[in-house]
C-alpha cells in the first residue's frame, strides 16, 4: 500500500500486525479519487474512515488536501497503529481515532463530514442499516458523500440517493448522497 499523490505520495503504508484487514486495493483508490477530485474538492473537507484498519483512505485523503480525519477502527491494535503512522508522517495534528465498533460510534452522532469512507469486510451484516444510519442521522454535511466498498453481495445502484457506483475488480464503491446533484 502507497499514498498515490498529494503531500505524502510515495509514502508506504503498513498494515497493523495480528489484526486481519482488506486494505483498499492501489487501483481501487485510484479509481475513487479520481471521481473525487473529478466532482468535488478535498481542500478543506473533514472525513471519517469507518472500519479505517491501516488508515489508507484517511490518509490519502489528507494527502490530498483534507483538513481532517476521524479514523474509527474495532481493533485498539489498528487504532495505534494509525496514530504511529500519523505521527511518522508528520500529519498528528489532523488525524484522531476512536476505538468503537462502527454500531456503537453510529448510535451517537458526532458531527457532520464530507467525505465518509466505509470498507466494511464484504459480510458485514449490518452495511444496508449503516447507509441509513449515515445518510438519516446527520452524518452528513448536506452536500457530503458517503463512500462504501462492498461486494456482489450487496448492490446499491437502484437505492434513491446512491450516485455513483463502480466495481474495480472484486470491490464495488457505492457514493450515496442526501441530496442529488
Amino acid at each position: 500500500m502507497r499514498i498515490i499523490t498529494g503531500k505524502l505520495k510515495g509514502r508506504k503504508l503498513t498494515a497493523p500486525e495480528n489484526v486481519t484487514i482488506r486494505p483498499t486495493s492501489d487501483r481501487a483508490k485510484e479509481g475513487l479519487f479520481n471521481v473525487i477530485e473529478a466532482r468535488r474538492f478535498i481542500d478543506g473537507c473533514s472525513v471519517l474512515d469507518l472500519f479505517s484498519g491501516s488508515g489508507n483512505l484517511g490518509f490519502e485523503a489528507i494527502s490530498r488536501g483534507a483538513a481532517s480525519a476521524l479514523m474509527v477502527d474495532i481493533s485498539p491494535v489498528a487504532i495505534k497503529h494509525i496514530e504511529k503512522t500519523a505521527s511518522t508522517f508528520g500529519v498528528s495534528s489532523q488525524i484522531s481515532t476512536r476505538v468503537s465498533s462502527i454500531e456503537n460510534f453510529l448510535s451517537k452522532p458526532s458531527g457532520k463530514f464530507d467525505l465518509i469512507f466505509s470498507d466494511p469486510p464484504y459480510d458485514h451484516p449490518q452495511i444496508p442499516e449503516s447507509i441509513e444510519l449515515i445518510l438519516n442521522d446527520g452524518w452528513l454535511q448536506p452536500d457530503g458523500w458517503y463512500i462504501l466498498e462492498h461486494d456482489v453481495r450487496h448492490l446499491f445502484h437502484e437505492h434513491p440517493k446512491c450516485v455513483f457506483t463502480k466495481p474495480y475488480g472484486r470491490t464495488i464503491v457505492s457514493i450515496f448522497m442526501n441530496e442529488k446533484p
